[in-house]
This record gives C-alpha cells, sequence and structure tokens, in this order.
C-alpha cells in the first residue's frame, strides 16, 4: 500500500508538471523581411523547425499570418513598412495577441540620404518602452539587421548595428532582457538573398533563424 502512494504521487506531480508547461508565446516584428513573400523566404518557418526539433513548446502571434510548410503562422510584419509605422502599429497589436518574447528586425525600408539611424534608433526605444509597459515581463531580442547589397540605398545599415548593439546593453536588464542578435556577422547579400541583394532566399532564411535560435537556445533548450 505504501508502494502504491508513493507511486501515485510520483504520477501526480509529474502530471501537475506537464500541466503547467510553459508555451513560449512568440511575436516575430519587422517589414517584409520578417513578413515573407511570394518571391523570397523568410525565418520564421525555419526557426519553428529549430524550436520544435529541441522540443520547446512554443506558438507564434500576432494580428497578421503568412503560409508556410506549417500552415499559416502568425506575425507583424509588414512589407514596405519602416520602423515607425511598426511604432506607430504594432504595440496596440501586442495588447490584443499576447507575448513573451518578440523578435525585432525593423532597419530597412529607409534611405541613407535620409540619416535615417537616429530616427530609426528612437523608434526602438520606444517599441521597447511600449512592449515592457504591457508586459513587464516581456523578453525583446533585436536584430544587428541582415547585410544587403542594395547600396548606397542601405549604407546605413553597419552604423544603425553598432548603435543598436549599444542600446541594448544600455537597457538590458535581469529582469526586463534585451538581448541583441547579430544576423549580419555571416550573412552575404550575394549569397543569401534573391536578386533584389535584399531580401533572404532560404540559404538566407536558414542562417536568420539559426542566429535567432541561438538567442533563443539558452531559456527554451530542455
Amino acid at each position: 500500500m505504501k508502494t502504491f502512494f508513493v507511486v501515485l504521487a510520483c504520477l501526480t506531480t509529474s502530471l501537475s508538471l506537464f500541466a503547467e508547461e510553459k508555451v513560449w508565446r512568440i511575436l516575430p516584428v519587422g517589414d517584409s523581411i520578417t513578413e515573407g513573400g511570394a518571391t523570397f523566404a523568410n525565418y520564421r518557418a525555419p526557426l519553428l523547425q529549430k524550436m520544435r526539433d529541441a522540443r520547446a513548446s512554443v506558438r507564434y502571434v500576432g494580428s497578421r499570418q503568412s503560409a508556410s510548410p506549417f500552415g499559416p503562422l502568425a506575425h507583424e510584419g509588414y512589407g514596405g513598412k519602416n520602423s515607425r509605422f511598426l511604432l506607430d502599429t504594432v504595440p496596440v497589436q501586442l495588447t490584443k495577441h499576447p507575448a513573451d518574447i518578440v523578435l525585432l528586425h525593423a532597419c530597412h525600408n529607409h534611405f541613407a540620404d535620409q540619416k535615417p539611424t537616429a530616427g530609426i534608433l528612437a523608434d526602438h526605444e520606444a517599441m521597447i518602452a511600449a512592449f515592457r509597459k504591457i508586459n513587464p515581463e516581456i523578453r525583446i531580442y533585436v536584430a544587428r539587421p541582415i547585410s544587403s547589397g542594395k547600396l548606397p540605398k542601405y549604407s546605413y545599415l553597419p552604423a544603425l548595428g553598432d548603435a543598436l548593439e549599444k542600446m541594448a546593453k544600455r537597457l538590458h536588464t535581469e529582469k526586463q532582457p534585451v538581448i541583441l542578435v547579430d544576423q549580419t556577422t555571416g550573412f552575404d547579400p550575394h549569397a543569401d538573398t534573391i536578386a533584389d541583394l535584399v531580401h533572404p532566399n532560404a540559404r538566407g532564411a536558414e542562417k536568420m533563424a539559426q542566429r535567432w535560435w541561438e538567442a533563443l537556445k539558452p531559456l527554451m533548450a530542455p
């Protein structure tokens, strides 16, 4: 009889732990590089595969959906839109689609002659502040953006990446993490994008997914 109750207690504990397993809600935020398109790839599906392979319990959230090999996947990616549009749009959607994690890659759709670095940086900081106000425990992963071969339009990206790295270090706290994810290093716009030298091909999307996963793995891997 004593053995029976020991087994029952262990089983009850195991079922309780299973029932309370954390499901991480992930909000991908960005432009067409996040949204994907008919002629180019995006990181969301290969990243989901990596998380599933690691048996991480995850779910993408957001007001928009795009097709994938796994079926429609939610996101907040807006083709052709820039960081100011995302600042004005995404926090409202976060209130409707709560998330634990934000993946933020929001650096394109500006022109170098606009000298946009300061404005994009300010938009990132304002988004982070808005996300934290909605969910004080949210974890934010900010991308140093993928490189682009479309020049001189995107010649501002390297300097912006440096500025985002400093911002992430300044805003990061243990309770409110802001983690820079280096999507620049190792990304070759001549091999990892389609003909426009901006949007990822399948190889580029896989590289992006791997970088996101390397950052997420310490949190999610069993």
